[in-house]
Parts: structure tokens; C-alpha cells; sequence
């Protein structure tokens, strides 16, 4: 198990938001956690990446507790993180984006990420190598933060809401594309309100209602269960 999160309980100034929320991720799964708006997603990323620390409760990497740990030694010991604003540098080429990104963690096994892989895996991005990365397109944006953090190396990555505000055609792109990051190895666990998206990436499925776990199960199971669906994520 490369992460684990243990009855967190986390607040903004005096408003408590998450409520003793756990979950796990096993090494080279895609775990999703689903809610609507407002429902806690984002929080459980920041708590996760030290962002936004927990009042209480564990976060283990790798083995490693991680309460009181800030983000960028976090990120040091191979966690990337992709928030839901997509902060790319928008007056820096992309390749200059994606070169601000390079980083070997410490211990670092494997294959690591090369410009060469990442124009593999987004071809987009070698056509756009080198426009300005403000001058991309919402999709094109999310292509880029999600490659730049691959160029971290990193063990593990945190999605928050990768596809939000994008085409259906760009989804099944993005969608297919974290597939095959997943057979390269990588380890994924994203936040996400669009359920045919999660149900085509996820091996496993977490609901979060009002800052508190409400479900947790195999994709296939989430999908047969229609009372969860329909109390928790509007479908």
C-alpha cells in the first residue's frame, strides 16, 4: 500500500470540513474519489499534499507519516499533485513548462519520465512544444499540468477533477491517456464528479458527502449500486 489516509479531520479557520475520512491506494491502481460540488474532494486533496494540514488523524507515503510535513517535502518524497485550476505557466513555452518540472526523487526506481515519453504519451504537446502555454486550449492546458507533474518522477499522483469543464471528445482523450500512464506503472488517486468518466479509469471508488466517506467499493460494484448513485451523485 503506497498511501493510506486514517480518520482525518480537517478545518478552514473554525468550519470543519472533512469528517474522520479514510481511504487507501495499493501501488499501480487508479482509486477516484466521487461527490458533488462542495462535497470535500479538493480538501481531501490539499489535507493529503499538506496544503491544507489536518487538525488530526494519519497520512502515511509509502509507510511514512506525514502529519506536519509541507507540501514540498512531500513532493520530495514522490507525490505529485494536480490541482483543479491547472497552473501551468501561461507566458512559458511548453517545453519550458515541461522542463520546470524535471525532478529525480530521492530513491527513485524505474523508468524515469523523459521529454520523449511525455511526447509519446501527449502528441498534442510536441506540436505545441513551442507555443505559449497561455495560448492552449482548457484540454490542452490539463495535458500539459498532468505531464509536467510526470516529469517529477513521481510514485504517486494526486487529480483533482482532471476533466472538469472540458469536451466530451477531450474526456475520452484524457481519459484513454491515464489509462496508459496506468500501464506504464503509475499509480493514481483522483477526485472527480464525472462518474462515466471514473467508472472507464478506476479500478476502485471512494463517495464523499459533506466531508464524510459514504461508500467504498470496486468500480464495477459502484456502478451496480444504484441507491449510492442516485443519493450521492445525482445520477
Amino acid at each position: 500500500m503506497i498511501l493510506e489516509v486514517e480518520g482525518i479531520n480537517t478545518f478552514y479557520e473554525t468550519s470543519h470540513i472533512l469528517f474522520d475520512v479514510s481511504l487507501s491506494v495499493n501501488r499501480g491502481e487508479i482509486v477516484c474519489l466521487l461527490g458533488r460540488n462542495g462535497a470535500g474532494k479538493t480538501t481531501t486533496m490539499r489535507s493529503i499534499m499538506g496544503l491544507t494540514p489536518p487538525k488530526n488523524g494519519k497520512v502515511r507515503f509509502k509507510g511514512e507519516e506525514l502529519q506536519g510535513r509541507p507540501p514540498d517535502y512531500i513532493a520530495r518524497k514522490g507525490m505529485g499533485y494536480v490541482p483543479d485550476n491547472r497552473l501551468i505557466f501561461p507566458d512559458l513555452t511548453v517545453l519550458e513548462n515541461l522542463q520546470l518540472g524535471i525532478k529525480i526523487p530521492k530513491n527513485f526506481q524505474g523508468e524515469p519520465w523523459t521529454l520523449e515519453r511525455i511526447y509519446e504519451l501527449f502528441p498534442i504537446l510536441t506540436e505545441r512544444k513551442h507555443q505559449l502555454g497561455g495560448t492552449l486550449s482548457g484540454g490542452e492546458q490539463q495535458m500539459l499540468t498532468v505531464a509536467r507533474t510526470l516529469m517529477g518522477n513521481p510514485e504517486l499522483i494526486l487529480l483533482d477533477e482532471p476533466v472538469e469543464g472540458l469536451a466530451p471528445l477531450v474526456v475520452k482523450d484524457l481519459g484513454q491517456q491515464i489509462l496508459k500512464i496506468k500501464e506504464m506503472g503509475q499509480t493514481i488517486l483522483f477526485s472527480e464528479q464525472n462518474v462515466k468518466f471514473a467508472t472507464l479509469t478506476s479500478d476502485r471508488a471512494y463517495v464523499i458527502d459533506k466531508g464524510m466517506i459514504q461508500y467504498h467499493g470496486t468500480i464495477e460494484e459502484l456502478g451496480a449500486d444504484e441507491e449510492i448513485k442516485k443519493k450521492y451523485l445525482m445520477i
